[in-house]
């Protein structure tokens, strides 16, 4: 049967119809919003502050009002902290370096843990992965005509088939493998383009070896940019707009997360995640950090988002309500948790999550 969810008030139950939306708090962080909950935030870069050189619409106004410190942790290892915060500042953030964290810098510690200082190390990817490399004591190299001890493989824009083929030669030859990231795709102002997982997929096809990973989704990103702000966990709050590394590596390191709903997954994707990948909170945009948050209840015999009331019957959903596509949505997915946690059949989840809004 296909999965149902009504979204006209005009033609379902209306309880809690006239009940009044929370009012936004005369100033940013009030009491009830995300942000007055953590006392940090480490926020992706890629898809949630901007798409390549543009920011996302309202980003930069919205970080700029928070009142508390911001780490920008990003699995795009192809520029260095430096340039990275040069173009926060450009969008209008006042953002330094050393409040950048990128996965080039994890994949350096993790290699200088295991080769020799001033071991020749093949970087591949933007002038970020060799800065990453040299700044930990390593040699970072362009090409494995002469032997290299380990093999740095992260984002870079220029990345071609030769460097892909040089790594290839390494890995295949002995030298140890460590990836930045497995991001499959990239969110660019023009659409999305392959990311570094595309890239890494091509020489584990030609080795059949897998690299070591080290950014999002594993925990070290994270943890790192904790340290940074000298904060543990579970009082900092991930951001980001994939599910499969800034949601699942929020997990891994025993944080929060929120899902903002301007890059890759959409509210659909979500309500189909397995447990790791399932944000804490969904948001539309960055601006609804600093808003009194509606969150979810249990509510008889389905879940409760203000107004909005979602059961599950049989295999529909039934919304009670009216038809704000935000709450339905975190009413929606909740539902659908719980379904798939009871043993739902695969199909009838997606025809589930079909009926939900997936973007604002």
């Amino acid at each position: 049967m296909r999965a149902l969810l009504t979204l006209s008030a005009s033609t379902i139950a209306t309880e809690s119809q006239n009940q009044p939306r929370t009012a936004m708090p005369d100033t940013a962080g009030g009491p009830g919003s995300l942000v007055a909950a953590y006392d940090g935030i480490v926020c992706d870069l890629d898809g949630v502050v901007y798409r390549g050189p543009a920011a996302v619409p309202g980003a930069v106004e919205a970080l700029g009002e928070l009142a508390v410190p911001i780490v920008y942790a990003t699995n795009n290892a192809s520029r260095p902290p430096a340039a990275v915060a040069a173009h926060l500042r450009e969008l209008g953030l006042a953002t330094e370096a050393g409040a950048v964290v990128n996965s080039s810098m994890a994949g350096a510690a993790e290699i200088a843990r295991r080769v020799p200082p001033g071991s020749r190390v093949l970087a591949i990817g933007g002038v970020g992965v060799a800065e990453a490399l040299a700044a930990v004591g390593l040699d970072p190299v362009g090409d494995a005509t002469e032997p290299v001890a380990a093999v740095l493989q992260g984002y870079g824009p220029d990345v071609r088939a030769t460097d892909l083929a040089e790594a290839a030669y390494a890995v295949g030859g002995g030298a140890q493998w460590v990836a930045t990231n497995t991001d499959l795709t990239l969110p660019t102002d023009r659409g999305i383009a392959p990311g570094n997982g595309s890239l890494v997929h091509c020489v584990a096809l030609a080795t059949g070896q897998q690299p070591f990973v080290v950014g999002k989704p594993e925990a070290p990103l994270y943890l790192i940019s904790c340290e940074v702000l000298g904060l543990a966990p579970a009082r900092v709050l991930a951001v980001g707009d994939r599910l499969e590394t800034d949601i699942l590596g929020a997990y891994a390191a025993g944080m929060d997360s929120v899902l903002v709903l301007t890059g890759v997954h959409g509210a659909r994707d979500a309500a189909l995640a397995p447990v790791g990948e399932r944000p804490t909170y969904l948001v539309g945009d960055l601006g609804e950090l600093s808003m009194p948050y509606l969150g979810v209840v249990a509510d008889g015999d389905g879940f409760r988002c203000g107004s909005i009331h979602v059961r599950l019957d049989g295999e529909r959903l039934i919304m009670a309500g009216d038809d704000d596509p935000l709450p339905v949505m975190r009413a929606g997915m909740a539902a659908i948790w719980a379904a798939a946690d009871a043993g739902a059949a695969p199909e009838t989840l997606r025809e589930l999550a079909e009926a939900l809004p997936d973007r604002m």
